[in-house]
């Protein structure tokens, strides 16, 4: 019980400013493992059109990265505001990733700043103990939304009254609607309306899309996730 508990609590010689070349090449070899982890989980739990390769191997470098700046900082006060001012002034360009990502990113910081000050028991805990509950989570699609959110843009004949000539078809496929805008196109032979949709998890689209064109004429129907739409 004693040896596990000094596994568990073992830290690295170099809070002073002495580093071994042993103990840089355990930290190392330790937080590369760690996020070799963290970068497969992240590959399993997210969605394949959001994957991102780039950002995998970017999982694989940072607690490595991290725990070495950890060693070279040890307990120098000097180091440590001379890297904060080295970072401040480096400008990340990449566009934000979704939530997710953020989370893996803070994830790796964490399992790498474990392996910078020794404590390789616990972070190995840390990542074993969070990859099982997000693999799990994924799998088993825990949070999922019961509804989905998206934008219905409709071309409509400007013979046709837009105030409620598709109210019937709407309350059947959808939880609940809302008019965006209408504005003219084409001239102003036609008109394009566009819903906000709150639409139920099973609905078959398609069946919706086709209700909707036998009443506007057979025209221009476009159905897109909420975000993807940019007002015009």
């Amino acid at each position: 019980m004693d040896s596990l508990t000094s596994l568990f609590n073992v830290t690295l010689a170099n809070t002073s400013d002495d580093i071994t070349l042993f103990a840089a090449l355990i930290a190392m070899a330790v937080s590369l493992v760690l996020g070799c982890v963290i970068a497969f989980t992240y590959k399993l739990t997210q969605e394949e059109e959001l994957y991102q390769r780039s950002l995998a191997v970017t999982l694989v470098m940072l607690p490595i990265i991290l725990s070495v700046i950890i060693l070279f900082i040890g307990s120098n006060i000097a180091r440590a505001f001379s890297l904060a001012g080295t970072l401040s002034i480096i400008r990340f360009r990449s566009a934000p990733g979704d939530a997710k990502d953020i989370g893996y990113i803070f994830f790796d910081i964490a399992a790498g700043l474990a392996c910078g000050v020794g404590l390789y028991g616990y972070g190995a805990v840390f990542v074993v103990v969070l990859c099982i509950a997000l693999i799990i989570i994924e799998k088993n699609h825990l949070f999922t939304a019961k509804t989905v959110h998206k934008h219905l843009k409709i071309m409509v004949p400007e013979d046709l009254n837009v105030e409620g000539a598709f109210d019937d078809i709407l309350k059947k496929y959808t939880k609940n609607y809302k008019i965006l805008k209408i504005q003219t196109a084409d001239l102003g032979s036609l008109f394009q309306v566009v819903y906000s949709v709150t639409m139920a998890k099973d609905v078959n689209e398609q069946e919706f899309i086709n209700e909707l064109r036998t009443r506007n004429g057979n025209l221009t129907i476009i159905l897109s996730q909420a975000a993807t739409v940019k007002a015009a």
